[in-house]
Order: structure tokens, then sequence, then C-alpha cells
């Protein structure tokens, strides 16, 4: 196959060539930091003619500004390091999570090694550390990890190394083949009927009553309800639309959209909670007469300060746990209040992609990994009901 040679540069030659398929070989030269020589350089790139020639030319220039790492010298720490720098597709709170489990788990334990030496076992043996408690110099002591926390630096992993296989630093991305720990799967916390009523009932007059009784009638997140505005209910009709959600970061609270076109969703609303916002907002407006703030504008918070900023989520959080334990209440989780929702839908009988649409999740079978064990016993009842069906004709 003939090689395709890339426009000639000023300060050192570039070509590429097909290895086959969507494979190329790119050459460009590079100044050795040990011998101040130029010296021909190979990245192996996988992607297509055009995105080969762009990778051609922006390692030229990475080497012409005297920046070059030769893959060989590369460790897993500069990935990093590359990876931190063009970490802009995601939210800023997810860009928090994500830097905190390298800073915290996977530098220390694997930033000095050889990127090209990274094989699946150290990465296992990486794993495994993490839930002993090892230190990176192995040693006890440290807090040891749950298997789902360790899931979630995996699939960070996994996605770090793809960016060094894309750009052909790596032969292959040795994460996609090492195992992680097997996460056990556990009930969803959530709250029985009885339940229900003995937490409404002693948060009556609290506030944090109108959170449990939103969240359990509309089966809404947390920085959904608390980024609801009352332009988007209409109590008339009885329903609301979720436009937006509140996330708090280390640099202040921000509205944002819903990750997928399926957040963004109408939900009906039964009467119980209808009475109990039309109680609230001619609560607020009192409150607010009482302070001299005036009538609320059209983008007015539903839940807020009583000034009319918004909540703080992690403070609501802190609340609620607070009032698990002063009001005994069952101990659960405030995310609980949702699948609370979610079970009392699919016991109706609600079939799992009404429950999928009303959750906001990105789709049904996101809806059966989570509840699919509910919808298992729901569908253990109708054989029954049907048996049961198919006697009484039998014995007419």
């Amino acid at each position: 196959m003939s090689t395709k040679t890339h426009a000639r540069r000023a300060r050192g030659d570039g070509g590429y060539r097909n290895r086959g398929g969507d494979a190329w070989e790119l050459k460009f030269a590079a100044t050795d930091p040990a011998s101040g020589t130029r010296q021909s350089r190979y990245v192996t790139f996988k992607g297509s003619e055009t995105a080969a020639r762009a990778k051609l030319r922006e390692l030229v220039k990475t080497a012409d500004d005297g920046a070059f790492m030769a893959p060989a010298r590369q460790t897993v720490g500069d990935l990093l390091d590359a990876w931190a720098r063009a970490l802009n597709s995601v939210s800023p709170k997810t860009s928090e999570r994500y830097r905190e489990l390298v800073r915290l788990h996977i530098r220390p334990h694997l930033g000095d090694m050889r990127l090209q030496a990274l094989r699946p076992t150290r990465i296992e043996a990486f794993y495994n550390d993490l839930r002993c408690g090892r230190g990176p110099d192995g040693k006890d002591g440290r807090r040891a990890l749950a298997a789902r926390t360790i899931g979630h630096i995996h699939r960070l992993l996994v996605k770090i190394l793809s960016t060094a296989e894309r750009d052909g630093l790596i032969a292959s991305n040795p994460a996609r083949r090492a195992e992680r720990p097997k996460v056990e799967r556990t009930e969803i916390e959530s709250l029985s009927e009885t339940q229900i009523r003995e937490v409404l009932t002693k948060l009556r007059g609290r506030p944090m009553f109108l959170i449990a009784a939103l969240g359990l009638s509309t089966g809404m997140r947390r920085g959904e309800m608390l980024a609801l505005r009352w332009r988007d209910v209409d109590l008339d009709v009885a329903e609301l639309q979720v436009q937006q959600s509140l996330e708090e970061t280390n640099e202040g609270l921000r509205f944002k959209a819903p990750k997928t076109r399926y957040g963004r969703r109408t939900i009906s609303l039964p009467s119980f909670i209808v009475a109990e916002l039309r109680a609230h907002k001619v609560a607020q407006a009192e409150q607010r007469l009482a302070l001299g703030l005036g009538k609320d504008g059209d983008d007015a918070l539903v839940l807020r300060r009583p000034d009319g900023s918004p909540m703080l989520p992690d403070s609501v959080s802190s609340e609620w746990r607070r009032a698990v334990v002063s009001l005994k209440l069952p101990k659960v989780s405030l995310h609980a209040l949702r699948h609370t929702h979610a079970s009392v839908l699919i016991d109706a009988g609600i079939d799992v992609i009404q429950v999928s649409r009303r959750l906001g999740h990105s789709s049904p079978a996101f809806t059966l990994r989570v509840y699919g064990h509910l919808f298992s016993s729901k569908d253990a009842a109708s054989a029954g009901a049907a048996e049961a069906a198919m006697l009484a004709v039998l014995e007419r």
C-alpha cells in the first residue's frame, strides 16, 4: 500500500499511511529532550483519513512547540493531566466528581506507571486494593470502598484510557478487559403505605412537609423539586412541567436543563398535592406581604427561602436526615421518596413505559434495571390472577 505524505512544514516533516481499515501510522519529527536532536516519531491512530490528517497536524504542532512526549515515556499521570485539561463536555457537578475520583484514587495508585505498561491485571490489583482498604504503598488502614464506588472508578478509568486509545498512545484499552468487583443487588429504599402516612403526619407543619409530599406524589428528583417555578405549575389542570434542575457545586448553585429530552416532562398531579400547593402558594404570598417584598414574579420558585432565593440541595438533604432522627421517621434517604413513588406506580399496575416517562428516565430499559424485581413480583401476581380466571372458566 502506498504512503501518502503530509504537506512539509518548516520545522519538520510529517506523513501518514494506512495500515488497513481505519488504522493509520502517523510519522513526524520531534526533538529528543535527551540529545536535543530531531528524531522521527511514529504514532498509531484509529479513525477516518480526515481525522488522521487532523491528528497529524496536531502532533506536528505539539512537536514544534516542544511539548510532545513519546508514548513510551508517558505515564498514567501525564494522561490524567491531559484528560483534565480537556474535560469540558460534562456538567460542573460531574466534573467535580470525576476530578475527586482521580485525585483520591486513580492518581495515587496508578499515576506513576508508564501508560504503555498498564495491564488489566494491574488494574484489577488496584481495584482489590481499594476494596481491601490498602493505600498506594500496599499498607492497610485506608477506608475500604464499596463495590459500587469501585464500579464508578472503573467506568471513569475506561473513559480516560479510551482517549489514549483514540490518540494512538496505547494499542487497546486495558480497563475494558479488567474485571471489577461484582455489585450485589440490594433492595431499593422505599416506604410502605403505613410509613408514608407516618412520614406525612409527623412532618405536617414543618419545612420538610411539602418537599416530602411533592416527592411522594410526583417522583421528582431533589434538584427538580428545588428548581420548580410557579410558572411551570398549572393547578387548575393539575399538572406541572419539569423544565430544569438545581445543582450545588463548589462554584455555587446552578440551574441546568435535564440531561436527556425525557427529563423534560409533564407530570399529572393527584388532588392531594394540588390542595397542598394551593395552600403553600397562599402562605408564600402572605409571608412576602409581611416582609414587605411585594408580589411574586413569574419566575418565583415553589420551594425557596423566605427571601425568594433557592434552597441549597445539600442543606435540604441534611434537614431530611435531622428530621428522620428527631421525629423517629423510617430511616431512609430523601431519594427514597422517588423510589417509593415508583413502587406505588408499579404496584398499581402501571406499565414500565409510563413509569419510565413519569420518572424522566432515559429509557424503559433503565427503569427495568432499577425496578425490575418489582415488575417481576407484579407479573407473578398477574400469573396467579390468570390462573384463577382460567379455573373459574373450566369449573363452569
